[in-house]
């Protein structure tokens, strides 16, 4: 046993390891709707930063050096966007976009009141990685697909697509990794979920088994993730 002082200013508590160890304290059917919380979150934004990470890399590719107004208009614009919102720090972040949420959603409080702020701060960080992604192809191919005729839509849907999909894919990947954390600090502000249900019921208790059983489970959804993403990106990366 050991006392330590937490750096929460109001908080100064005694810890007991033993704390960790004590299932007897945990609620499971708070943690199964924690874990649905969780994945409900996770997997409503992912579908929203997936379409919008994949046209902001889009736009960020094909404006890129270009010599028009138009061109250099849109990619200074979504740069802008994408930079700023990939810095801003996500708890500070869902502060922020306290107005809009409420606009959005009616409320700050749930699993739907983090989506705005999910989607917002994970898809910028997906679009550098889609626009990357793009850049790693071939030119050659590019040429050669130009030199038979084909569209700027054919281009991007027969070539671009195909060639950068292992990429893709991997973005996807990291970024759903990525928002399971965010989806802990979502909880602490109550949007629910296991970082809600680790703090509230956990920490601000003193029932340490809820936070170490909270923990595993989040490793587990991550781990899941990863081995899925992996999966799936040997089976379609032909290099």
């Amino acid at each position: 046993m050991f006392n330590t002082i937490l750096p929460f200013g109001l908080n100064v508590m005694q810890i007991d390891l033993s704390a960790y160890l004590d299932f007897s304290t945990i609620n499971w059917e708070k943690m199964k709707t924690a874990t649905i919380q969780t994945l409900g979150m996770t997997a409503g934004s992912l579908v929203f930063v997936f379409i919008l990470g994949l046209l902001l890399g889009l736009f960020l590719y094909e404006t890129n050096g270009k010599n028009t107004a138009v061109a250099k208009g849109v990619f200074w614009f979504v740069s802008i966007f994408v930079n700023v919102f990939r810095s801003i720090p996500f708890i500070i972040l869902i502060v922020l976009l306290i107005p809009v949420t409420k606009a959005l959603v009616g409320s700050m409080v749930g699993p739907t009141a983090a989506l705005p702020a999910l989607i917002i701060s994970a898809a910028p960080f997906y679009a550098r990685m889609v626009e990357i992604g793009f850049r790693e192809i071939d030119k050659g191919v590019i040429e050669a697909a130009e030199a038979m005729g084909a569209s700027k839509f054919q281009i991007i849907w027969k070539v671009l697509l195909p060639e950068s999909l292992p990429a893709i894919v991997s973005g996807i990947t990291v970024t759903a990794i990525s928002l399971i954390g965010y989806t802990a600090m979502a909880g602490i502000i109550g949007a629910g979920g296991l970082g809600n249900l680790a703090y509230l019921e956990g920490f601000q208790r003193n029932q340490m088994g809820v936070v170490l059983v909270a923990t595993f489970v989040i490793l587990v959804i991550v781990f899941t993730i990863q081995f899925i993403g992996d999966f799936a990106v040997k089976r379609i990366d032909k290099r």
